[in-house]
């Protein structure tokens, strides 16, 4: 297919932002439009699935209204349109999926299936127009945490992954039982910041089987007993000792897989993305260690960290020159490996 000039409408709907953007040649943004809805599941201390898809469908119409209006295009203008299509709640999922295919069936345009997480890596693209595959990517959100070997745009494989819980969401239980408001992750960072994280020492698990994997859930454990412990003995928890503390931990395990994995396997061009790849600790840490080491570190830019839609067209620009194109039987799956595309 040709590869220059192709302008894409991309739609993302997989939790509780709904987003839209239109993407050209996958590194230029002409628009991203994202409206979130924090506010409202912060009422509830996590995103509601059954909310989060109806507001989906009040929102969709408009932010594609938008993202067309803010780049100065028309459907006629486009090349394809994309969809995050999987994983994610799979209610949510399919509001963006449906509103896809009614334009794609309306205006004769292709249909482009994108994979969420394949995403996340391309919004590095966007901040480092310069990067290219191969690169290890360590892929860090509140479902997921995976250390992927991109092979090149759209071949992918993945050398670890979580046995339990992923790094946001561990982040965001423990910041919940500290009494931080939604989204969690993001309230502990900011405490952490001013913490002592050496107040409360934490375990730093290891699956001696698979060292490339990871295993949050006795972490989890571990910062839950303080607290409860604390409040069963009537003592005071520090918010910010404990935040930092942990966080140091969690990171600790994220870096050190992801690093040995590097060197394992012989990468030297790193990569980071995902809601997580925004902590504050997880950048500097990186950086210090990638420059002591060598290597190359690329990081996306704060505001493609988190679900948008240009991260969505920056992937979906590759799909389409490799001519992945969906039919109007396309589904949305809640679950779905990134090495299936």
């Amino acid at each position: 297919m040709q590869s220059e000039n192709i302008k894409i409408l991309a739609i993302e709907s997989s939790c509780d932002e709904t987003a839209a953007a239109v993407v050209e040649n996958g590194r230029t943004v002409l628009s991203n439009v994202v409206v979130s809805q924090i506010d409202e599941h912060k009422l509830y201390g996590g995103v509601v699935p059954e909310i989060a898809s109806r507001r989906h469908v009040e929102a969709i119409n408009a932010v594609v209204d938008k993202a067309l209006a803010d780049a100065d295009l028309k459907l006629a203008d486009l090349s394809a349109i994309a969809v995050t299509y999987a994983p994610g709640l799979i209610g949510a999922l399919l509001v963006g999926v449906n509103f896809a295919k009614g334009l794609s069936y309306a205006s004769g345009l292709p249909l482009v299936p994108v994979h969420h997480l394949r995403s996340h890596i391309a919004a590095n693209y966007i901040s480092n127009p310069q990067l290219e595959p191969p690169f290890l990517c360590l892929v860090v959100s509140g479902g997921h945490s995976h250390i992927v070997a991109v092979e090149d745009h759209t071949t992918m494989k993945i050398i670890g992954k979580t046995r339990d819980d992923a790094a946001g969401e561990a982040f965001d239980k423990v910041a919940r039982t500290i009494g931080m408001p939604y989204p969690g992750g993001v309230n502990l960072d900011k405490k952490a910041e001013v913490g002592d994280d050496s107040a409360y020492p934490m375990p730093h698990p290891r699956l001696p089987d698979a060292p490339y994997d990871f295993s949050f859930s006795g972490l989890k454990t571990a910062a839950l007993n303080i607290i409860h412990n604390a409040e069963q003995r009537g003592e005071p928890v520090s918010a910010e000792n404990l935040s930092a503390s942990y966080r140091k931990a969690v990171v600790g395990c994220l870096t050190e897989n992801f690093l040995k994995a590097a060197k394992d396997l012989g990468y030297k061009k790193l990569v980071i993305a995902g809601g997580v790849s925004a902590n504050t600790l997880l950048r500097r840490e990186l950086t210090r260690e990638c420059k002591r080491l060598g290597y190359e570190l690329f990081m996306p830019g704060l505001k493609y960290c988190g679900d948008n839609g240009a991260m969505v067209g920056a992937q979906a620009y590759y799909e389409y020159i490799s001519g992945n194109i969906a039919s109007l039987e396309l589904n949305a799956a809640a679950t779905k490996s990134i090495e299936e595309g």
